[in-house]
């Protein structure tokens, strides 16, 4: 731009809109689910003057081995004490800023530009958690690195000293060490070409010193060298993560996915925006022979698709080097528009355009809308705590002094072991790299068994578990629990029920003088749980958590009258919505349920309501309907391949086998290998084996039926079934002996089972 004045007041304008719109994305109710265990972590160490190295915080890994930076939980223990939940809010709202402003320190219009596309990334990860110290410091180290590249000097003298903060404060500060030697590569790049390499060594030169000293930097932490095995661990158990945790899942890439993501917003959306402005930027790297610039673009993306969680420090690179090589490419097609008054009115009216689409999304935060309409978010705009915690239930725990050790889901894990802690320990929380796989589905297998069954039985022994509290809320809650099961039981009672929590107490000698005192009744108890608010965004809650747990209840014109209060307050709710869609459904009201789903799907087209609206088509004998939904839903997963063979098992029940084979290829197409390698009946590779030897033999091509049943055999060679199915395509083919030898088989691994 010729015009350094007014290239300097729409960069001002920019900054301060993105600013201002980072501030308001990032002040939110404290939600993170982790926050809670490292508060009591930061409490621990204050109390005890000692950082530990096992668990301290379960009585489920107690004693085992656990490194974890301890620096987040000493910044945030101190905050609470200052000013509570509040303060952790402020908190967050200032990382989110000050990630911003790094980015922005050496930026352009341009980059303030990509900026504002990027704040829904960089504040999703700007959560008062550990994490969020990652991005910020990122954020700084890529904005000196930069700078030393563009300028030739930087004080990178701060990097050896970020880092001593940054080991300490989280495990992102590989991020630290993996941008100096992307930083190195772009430097060995300018090498290429001669009349560049005198600079790029010198650079080079220079900076090595201060790249050896925070290298040197990160072993000061408590655990030394020992950081870095904690890391590999970690990096070891993102494959299993990717299968249990949101986060971790990786970002599906189709046209379905990419426009509904962009019709809907969210970080999504900003993350495809931001994906297709990356590659524009690494063409015109590679056409300006800025080789080093267009790898790093261009590699960015990679962690960014394949993990969430990655979007964040993605979106850093894309503003500060992107928005670097498009700023010179845009003046370079500046300088095509003769009239300087043409080039500023273009200017200014892509500005204008910015800072309108920043004004919309900071609306849409103000008034709740992004938090209730778009995504399914336990946050609100504001500060102090999120109403998806047990608050309420937690401090009937402590007040009733109930007995024995408590057993609680992985989500409130983290807030009990703060709110709870030290007195009281918890089963499981946010730490699954601690408990692993085997428990976190133990977990799990609990939530989902009557609390009468031998399952419960043993837990409940084996720890000494009394008291169970589960969380009933709409999200992460009420669809993991069989609430009415849990009302229901012999064994354990209803002591406490709210639209949040539910509380039960284990029936012995000793507790049922507390039983009969505290004892609630699930059929009548008042729900929501106490008067609404006054407060829009919390009446609303109240009133769809109330909803949702009612319909759990089978308390249909309840429910049905809590989703009326709750869509009076917030019309475009999805969720509550399809709660409403199911209660119509089941009370036979069929073009009434029929229409919320369309409404759910038309307000967020997700995989949830795409699923919802199959499952109701299946229901209804809408074969046709119900497929084409399934296939909408498997195209915005991020892991479609279970769903896939639900579709695929459907297409066989309606008699498309044709579709049942699409979609058992496309399945495997799209599985892991850690899911294609489980054995066994009902494993991935079992259920696909077999339902392509059903969707081949209705086909009429019993050769190729007999070879994937013969898979399913091999996958499951101790379950007689597959043996039965496999007899059955032997005699088909005229195979009587081997037939005889199947059926044989599947008789005695029956009778072992009988035994």
């Amino acid at each position: 731009m010729s015009d350094p004045a007014l290239y300097r007041r729409l960069f001002l304008v920019l900054a301060a809109v993105v600013l201002a719109y980072a501030f308001l994305a990032g002040l939110r109710t404290v939600a993170d689910y982790d926050l809670g265990w490292q508060l009591e972590t930061g409490r621990w160490v204050a109390q005890h003057h000692h950082v530990p190295s096992i668990d301290v915080l379960s009585y489920t890994a107690q004693g085992e081995p656990w490194i974890y930076p301890v620096g987040a939980g000493l910044v945030f223990y101190p905050a609470f004490l200052l000013g509570g939940y509040s303060l952790i809010s402020w908190m967050g709202a200032a990382a989110c800023v000050a990630a911003v402003a790094l980015l922005l320190r050496l930026g352009s219009p341009v980059s303030a530009g990509i900026a504002i596309l990027a704040v829904p990334l960089i504040a999703a990860r700007t959560t008062p958690r550990a994490d969020m110290f990652t991005v910020v410091f990122f954020a700084a180290f890529l904005s000196l690195l930069w700078e030393n590249y563009q300028a030739g000097r930087a004080p990178l003298w701060l990097l050896p000293l970020l880092m001593v903060a940054w080991v300490n404060l989280h495990f992102g500060f590989a991020a630290g060490l993996g941008l100096i030697l992307a930083y190195m590569g772009i430097e060995l790049s300018e090498m290429v070409f001669p009349a560049r390499r005198r600079e790029a060594v010198q650079r080079l030169r220079r900076a090595l010193p201060w790249f050896l000293a925070t290298a040197a930097a990160a072993l000061l932490n408590p655990w030394g060298w020992g950081i870095y095995r904690a890391l590999i661990l970690q990096q070891r158990a993102t494959t299993q993560q990717q299968l249990l945790i949101a986060e971790w899942a990786s970002v599906r890439l189709n046209w379905r996915a990419v426009i509904t993501a962009l019709s809907t917003g969210g970080t999504k959306g900003a993350l495809f925006l931001l994906v297709a402005v990356a590659i524009v930027a690494a063409v015109l790297a590679l056409l300006r022979a800025q080789l080093g610039a267009a790898i790093v673009l261009l590699g960015a993306i990679y962690p960014a698709v394949r993990y969430v969680r990655m979007g964040a420090v993605f979106s850093c690179i894309v503003v500060v080097i992107g928005g670097t090589v498009l700023s010179a490419a845009m003046a370079h097609a500046g300088s095509w528009v003769r009239r300087a008054r043409t080039r500023s009115m273009i200017a200014t009216a892509a500005v204008v355009l910015l800072a309108a689409l920043a004004f919309a999304r900071s609306v849409d935060l103000v008034t709740n809308r992004y938090y209730f309409d778009v995504i399914t978010d336990s946050a609100t705009f504001g500060a102090g705590l999120s109403w998806w915690f047990p608050r309420q239930a937690a401090e009937f725990i402590e007040r009733e002094k109930l007995p024995g050790e408590i057993f609680n889901t992985y989500d409130e894990g983290g807030y009990l072991t703060w709110k709870l802690g030290p007195q009281r320990r918890v089963y499981i929380d946010g730490r699954d790299t601690l408990y692993g796989v085997p428990r976190i589905e133990k977990h799990r297998q609990l939530l989902q068994s009557s609390p009468d069954s031998d399952v419960w039985e043993q837990e409940a022994s084996r720890y000494n578990i009394n008291t169970i509290i589960l969380s009933v809320a709409r999200y992460d809650g009420i669809q993991f629990v069989h609430l009415k099961d849990f009302c229901t039981s012999k064994g354990w009672r209803p002591v406490y029920l709210d639209e949040i929590s539910a509380v039960f107490v284990r029936r012995s000698p000793e507790t049922e003088d507390l039983i009969q005192r505290l004892q609630v009744d699930c059929a009548s108890a008042p729900l929501p749980f106490g008067s609404p608010s006054k407060d829009r965004a919390r009446a609303f809650n109240q009133w769809a958590n109330a909803a949702s747990v009612l319909s759990a209840l089978d308390r249909d014109p309840e429910a049905l009258t809590a989703t009326a209060k709750a869509i009076s307050i917030f019309p475009g709710s999805a969720v509550v919505h399809m709660v409403r869609a199911d209660l119509l459904s089941r009370m036979d009201r069929v073009p009434e349920a029929e229409q919320e789903y369309v409404t759910a799907v038309s307000l967020h087209p997700s995989e949830f309501t795409w699923s919802a609206l199959a499952d109701f088509y299946r229901k209804m004998g809408r074969g046709a309907d119900a497929i084409v939904a399934l296939k909408t839903a498997t195209q915005l997963q991020p892991r479609p391949e279970l769903t896939l063979v639900q579709l695929g098992y459907y297409c066989l029940q309606v008699g498309r086998p044709d579709d049942a084979l699409e979609a058992f290829q496309e399945a495997v197409r799209d599985a892991s290998p850690e899911v294609m390698k489980g054995t066994g009946r009902g494993s991935f590779s079992y259920n696909v084996a077999t339902g392509r030897a059903a969707a081949w033999s209705a086909r009429g091509d019993t050769a190729q039926a007999t070879s994937f049943q013969e898979e399913a055999v091999r996958l499951a060679p101790d379950a007689p079934q597959p043996w039965l199915n496999l007899a059955k395509l032997y005699r088909q083919q005229g195979r009587s002996a081997d037939a005889d030898r199947a059926k044989a088989r599947a008789a005695v691994l029956a009778e072992n089972q009988n035994r």
